[in-house]
């Protein structure tokens, strides 16, 4: 993560911040009113990094990938990168009181630990994925684990054998693992998928309870029980506060921090947030749009919530196509809501030009799709229950054989004959 932090710098993609800064909702105000890194030197006496991956220039940077290439190069992926045995390193017992650890928002339930990365394994089986983590000593975390997910799943696994579930958790990534593990990728595939795209081997290092990790600033180990504790209220993707639930309990026994070592911190529903849950799901929709018409770029926009709306350009054969693309990106992405199929000429980055798309070629009777009684995402404010929603999908395609009709008036494509 230091690399890239210094690239980040020599790009001027990133301020410095000397004066000291409080972990209480103070830092957290700061990141959230920019889009560009914080690098903190005094935060609360510590080294802290903001706004790490904020957008796709910022994403480009830490990939090595063109920023106009990502998602093309992202879906052509096969999770086929090489992990290594690092071995095994050093650690103290666990703390987390020496950790510079955010309060965010003024209603939530306390500080809240949310790049940290949970890696967990059981039965031969290994998982990595990022879930919001509370404070509730300075040896106990609450997660928010969601029901069906892998991490769920491997922990039913072990209280089923009247077992905890061996997790690490580490702070401070390089941001190509940080991405994967916010990806849905094949089982157990996370870490060689960052290496796949980091274009380099990838070493893992042995826990004292088996569970394999990447280098991190910091890194946690213990377990994850059967007991449940409150956890929430917490602002979450959709910037409202998400309710308390009864959550699993984490038990930590061990830390290890490198020297003079760089808390990473994420503001929720901040720009680096919605980068982290929409950018993976990207390349999955544009893989998905492939397998049934001409895909040529894919974004989950920022209004919505960088995880709810997605913006799909096609090159449109047949009628249809639209259509086919709009359930093709509710499949790959379940979480998704609304979704707008436009075509080559419109640029999916632009708001302005998304919504003129929709204002001049869409016949709501014949070119929207409303889907309801499924599952969506549980941070939905408008979610029924835990997920059950309802969901869109707006073909805003020209008809095939129309498109003199629908020419935009410009200079350099439009010269008289």
């Amino acid at each position: 993560m230091r690399d890239f932090i210094q690239k980040m710098i020599d790009a001027g993609l990133a301020e410095t911040i000397s004066h000291p800064v409080s972990s209480n909702l103070e830092a957290a105000k700061l990141a959230f009113n920019t889009d560009k890194m914080l690098v903190f030197e005094n935060l609360e006496g510590h080294k802290a990094v903001m706004n790490t991956v904020v957008d796709r220039k910022s994403l480009s940077v830490a990939l090595g990938i063109p920023e106009g290439d990502l998602v093309k190069r992202l879906a052509a992926c096969n999770f086929s990168g090489t992990v290594t045995d690092g071995g095994t390193l050093k650690f103290e017992a666990a703390n987390l009181s020496k950790l510079p650890i955010l309060k965010h928002f003024p209603k939530d339930a306390g500080r809240y630990l949310t790049t940290g990365i949970v890696f967990s394994a059981f039965d031969g089986v290994e998982n990595a994925s990022i879930h919001r983590l509370l404070v509730k000593d300075d040896t106990h975390l609450v997660g928010r684990i969601v029901e069906g997910r892998h991490t769920y799943k491997l922990l039913q696994s072990a209280i089923s054998k009247g077992e905890k579930l061996p997790i690490a958790i580490t702070i401070g990534t390089h941001p190509a693992v940080t991405f994967a593990a916010c990806t849905r990728v094949p089982e157990g595939k996370e870490m060689a998928y960052a290496a796949e795209i980091c274009g380099k081997e990838l070493p893992l290092y042995t826990c004292p309870n088996g569970v394999r990790v990447p280098d991190a600033e910091i890194i946690l180990y213990g377990w994850m029980t059967a007991d449940l504790a409150e956890e929430g209220p917490f602002v979450d993707i959709s910037g409202t506060y998400d309710p308390i639930r009864m959550q699993p309990v984490i038990e930590l026994e061990g830390m290890h921090l490198k020297d003079d070592f760089i808390y990473h911190g994420l503001v929720p529903a901040g720009a680096e947030h919605k980068m982290l849950m929409g950018a993976p799901y990207e390349p999955k929709i544009y893989a998905a749009v492939a397998g049934v018409t001409n895909v040529r770029d894919v974004y989950l926009t920022r209004g919505g919530a960088g995880y709810f709306h997605a913006v799909v350009q096609i090159k449109k054969m047949t009628e249809g196509d639209g259509k086919n693309a709009i359930m093709a990106a509710f499949a790959a992405h379940t979480s998704l809501k609304h979704v707008v199929v436009v075509d080559s000429d419109i640029n999916i980055y632009s708001p302005e030009d998304v919504e003129f798309a929709v204002a001049t070629r869409v016949r709501a009777d014949e070119d929207v799709m409303i889907i309801s009684g499924v599952r969506g995402s549980s941070l939905d404010p408008c979610r029924i229950g835990d997920g059950l929603n309802v969901k869109a999908g707006v073909d805003a395609t020209i008809p095939p054989g129309r498109e003199d009709e629908f020419i935009r008036a410009d200079w350099q494509n439009n010269k008289e004959e």
